[in-house]
């Protein structure tokens, strides 16, 4: 196990140094992908996530939680079983958001070896990636041939009261996969690449659209990296205009 885990901590820190830039700078919209310590990073898809000292993961039903303080002795702290068919886990702040195929769950973690269920929010059995951000939480339900229903649709929820997070929005959409959010823009990978303003979250509204399909998006050090069939693309925008967003590069696999 100690093994595995140290192999994990090596592919997580190349994936978190080839998103970091030379200079070491922060994100410039707060970390947008959620982990403000700046530490590590993934997509809305990932079963990681780096906060600090700590390394939280997820699988079928269980969030594990390791110290790793010290890279090569990390020390598993904590498990603390969630429910069933976990698939992802998306930080935000002291909050962990995990998506499932029966709902999204949401934890505490101001003591980080030591989770505290929050709240959850229950919807049909279908695949189900989130991300967080300004009070917000966003999740994208895709059928699949192990999700069960044939339901694909964004869901908005308030989550200003974690312990009690509100549907305000929901909105039919083709096949929707991974998801980010930019400042005011919610990004989404559907049958094509598209871009929602939602400065009003209980309305988004579709402003731009890319005919492109990935599985997963993020955005790190104003470059979106989007992640289709082995192949990254990278996309770069001027300065204070987000929808001039352009791919500029494209990595295989």
């Amino acid at each position: 196990m100690k093994k595995f885990l140290r192999y994990s901590l090596i592919v997580i820190a190349c994936f978190t140094l080839t998103f970091c830039a030379s200079d070491g700078s922060s994100s410039e919209s707060g970390n947008p992908q959620g982990n403000p310590d700046g530490t590590g990073k993934g997509g809305s898809m990932a079963v990681f996530s780096i906060k600090g000292n700590y390394l939280y993961t997820v699988d079928n039903q269980d969030l594990h939680v390791f110290q790793i303080s010290d890279s090569n002795n990390p020390v598993k702290v904590n498990k603390v079983t969630i429910g069933r068919d976990i698939e992802t886990i998306y930080s935000l702040d002291n909050l962990m958001f995990m998506g499932s195929r029966n709902g999204m769950f949401i934890y505490d973690v101001t003591n980080p070896e030591a989770p505290v269920y929050k709240s959850q929010a229950e919807h049909f059995t279908a695949c189900d990636p989130v991300v967080a951000a300004n009070g917000f939480a966003y999740v994208t339900l895709h059928s699949n041939t192990g999700c069960g229903n044939n339901l694909n649709t964004l869901m908005v929820y308030n989550i200003a009261d974690v312990t009690n997070p509100q549907l305000i929005h929901q909105r039919n959409l083709t096949y929707p996969r991974g998801l980010a959010i930019h400042e005011n823009f919610l990004i989404i990978c559907d049958d094509e690449l598209k871009i929602f303003d939602v400065t009003n979250p209980a309305q988004p509204s579709l402003v731009k659209s890319v005919n492109h399909k990935f599985k997963d998006v993020l955005i790190y050090n104003n470059t979106m990296y989007a992640f289709g069939e082995q192949k990254v693309t990278q996309f770069k925008w001027n300065a204070n205009d987000f929808l001039t967003l352009t791919p500029i590069s494209d990595i295989t696999y």
